[in-house]
């Protein structure tokens, strides 16, 4: 990048409110960049010529075949694939038309990914078998997809999708579509796919050096779109592809140091997701990723991705994330158990779930097919029992491992508001204990076109925002503590400044600057200080604003009040709460069920535990407050 385009770009980045760069990582450090050796002459001399060259190649083709005919596991996998082909023919050629549903946002992105699960599951299956009636139902719904009048570039993940599927099924067909198809096709790649993401006068889409999911999709679609009109459109596919791999280490940074996702599980599979797509294109047109697979802490994020599964079937569910995993294998960590040959990513059991039981497959399940047959286990990495991750969103885990017969398992937080999909969630923490989540966090509020549609605007991220109105996005929703009854400061982040491993690990959150203007100072201390308990201990510091403090824990667990405490119920299981440094105050229950707002996420049985205690009560205006929860 010129010196004139580096200005232009910072001055564009410093309009942005959205992307907060005060905090941000291209704030704090400047991102290792890849290898972008990308030019007209680079693709001429460098570039597969035969097709397929996106994902599979040739000689990738011929292990993917063999694996179909001698594995178990990917024999499953593409039955279940084959039966998913079959589902498509039951429904009506790709439109605009269809329907919104009520989860539906205000854009064509349901539609561009239906357009991409069509396309793996059918085109796969083409590869394998070649069966004429699926190039026919491929050749419609792609003259249908590239009859839309736009890709809808205004929300620009919908073209990224769209583009991959485009993409995908120029390549996997390798020239078997009508001569008029493929032109077509390659014209609307270049039309409605490539020049949108080049705006006009010279900026750039916000998307390109974001830290988020974002670029991470839309870079991975441009770049599908490129290698498939690279012969059409040489000089604007070398362009688009060098750009997509500068941009990329923005997000490729955001894993640093530790490999935590910031935006959470659910995001950590939709970004990481395009980005080893990226790298597995890469590798099948070039013979090369460019450096994607081996950037400091992206392979170390499949660590913080396990951890990030609890022995209850949930996730810890931070940020805008779901609480439920899917029950069928993860697609996404297979690829990093084809790059490590760690048996631990790889799924095993869940992907030989018989094939009629596994419903309706991921979008990507062809493209993961390829590289979930090129896995040979290596051994196993031990998923370790204590973890801290440090960067944008700093997270810890507590767990008893697999071998635990009282499946203990804590995840606690530091982070800011102000982030892509971040919460107020400063010093929360989900719980964990005889198979029942105990302290939990709402996650995902209801879907966000319902919340769209009614005028909400739940992106802007200012301290007065209508997004902290929502109880699953402001700290009255999370297990934390709140000051005078008011917000965390949007950015104020929280960091981990102490951890310890061992028998009794520990970490401690400096949550100063969440309250800046609240408090003088504020740190919380998680330890596991047994194998059934957990220890929360918050230090705190007044000013002279400080009324009141607000202890809190959200649970769905039926309460009864004891003294010093008191005594959670759920499932036929029960969790004891003391109150080790005030035993003397109460706990307070209110009730969530319903929420505050209609708009709010609405869980059964839900409630807010608190421990009040006001100010003028402290003496020095410091206080240290104790709180344990144990198992029986």
């Amino acid at each position: 990048m010129k010196l004139s385009g580096k200005i232009t770009f910072l001055l564009l980045l410093a309009g942005f409110s959205l992307l907060t760069v005060k905090t941000s990582v291209m704030a704090q450090t400047t991102p290792q960049k890849l290898q972008n050796p990308i030019s007209a002459a680079f693709l001429q001399n460098n570039l597969r010529n035969e097709l397929p060259r996106l994902v599979l190649n040739r000689e990738i083709e011929a292990g993917l075949k063999e694996k179909v005919r001698t594995d178990p596991v990917i024999q499953n996998v593409y039955e279940a694939i084959r039966l998913n082909a079959e589902k498509v023919f039951a429904l009506p050629i790709i439109n605009l038309d269809i329907p919104l549903e009520e989860r539906s946002q205000n854009n064509q992105l349901d539609i561009s990914r239906d357009m991409l699960y069509r396309m793996n599951m059918l085109a796969m299956v083409y590869r394998m078998e070649k069966e004429p009636r699926i190039l026919q139902r491929i050749n419609e719904e792609v003259i249908a997809a590239c009859n839309f009048p736009s890709w809808n570039p205004k929300h620009f993940l919908d073209v990224g999708e769209m583009s991959l599927a485009i993409a995908l099924a120029l390549d996997w067909t390798a020239g078997d579509l009508p001569s008029s198809t493929i032109e077509l096709a390659k014209r609307s790649l270049i039309e409605k796919g490539i020049k949108p993401s080049w705006p006009e006068g010279g900026n750039q889409n916000h998307w390109v050096y974001r830290e988020n999911n974002w670029n991470q999709v839309c870079n991975g679609g441009m770049v599908a779109a490129a290698l498939a009109v690279a012969e059409m459109a040489p000089e604007l596919a070398a362009r688009t592809i060098r750009r997509a791999i500068d941009g990329m280490v923005y997000a490729l940074h955001a894993y640093g140091p530790d490999g935590v996702y910031p935006e959470g599980a659910t995001y950590w599979n939709y970004g990481t997701s395009f980005s080893v797509v990226t790298a597995a294109m890469f590798e099948s047109a070039f013979g090369t990723d460019f450096g994607i697979a081996d950037y400091p802490a992206f392979r170390e994020s499949a660590i913080f991705r396990v951890l990030s599964n609890a022995p209850t079937g949930l996730v810890y569910n931070f940020g805008d994330c779901g609480e439920s995993r899917s029950e069928n294998g993860d697609l996404t960590l297979a690829w990093f158990a084809a790059k490590t040959g760690n048996k631990t990513f790889f799924e095993k059991e869940r992907f030989l779930k018989p094939p009629d039981e596994m419903g309706l497959l991921n979008r990507l399940a062809g493209i993961s097919l390829v590289w979930m047959s090129q896995y040979e286990e290596r051994g196993a990495e031990r998923v370790p029992l204590s973890w801290k991750g440090d960067g944008i969103n700093p997270v810890v885990f507590f767990t008893g491992g697999a071998e635990d017969s009282r499946q203990y398992y804590f995840g606690g937080k530091g982070g800011r508001g102000g982030m892509s999909h971040g919460n107020m969630d400063a010093g929360s923490f989900v719980f964990e204990l005889d198979g029942v989540r105990w302290s939990l966090d709402l996650g995902k509020f209801k879907n966000y076109g319902v919340v769209e549609r009614t005028g909400f605007n739940l992106w802007a991220r200012c301290q007065e925002c209508d997004r902290w109105k929502l109880l699953n996005t402001n700290n009255f929703g999370h297990s934390t503590f709140t000051v005078n009854d008011q917000l965390h400061v949007v950015e104020g982040k929280a960091t981990i400044v102490d951890f310890r491993e061992g028998a009794q690990p520990e970490a401690t959150i400096d949550l100063t600057p969440a309250f800046a203007g609240q408090l003088k100072s504020a740190s919380r201390r998680f330890v596991k200080d047994s194998a059934t308990s957990l220890l929360i201990e918050d230090e705190i510091e007044c000013t002279a604003a400080t009324e009141l403090i607000t202890w809190q824990l959200m649970t769905q667990a039926e309460v009864e009040m004891v003294k010093g405490g008191a005594v959670l119920r759920q499932d036929g299981k029960s969790l004891k709460l003391e109150i080790l440094s005030h035993p003397e105050l109460q706990v307070s229950v209110v009730s969530l069920d319903p929420p505050p707002l209609y708009l709010d996420l609405t869980k059964a049985k839900l409630k807010r535990l608190e421990i009040r205690i006001p100010a003028w009560t402290l003496r020095d205006g410091t206080t240290k407050i104790r709180v344990r929860l144990s198992g029986e």
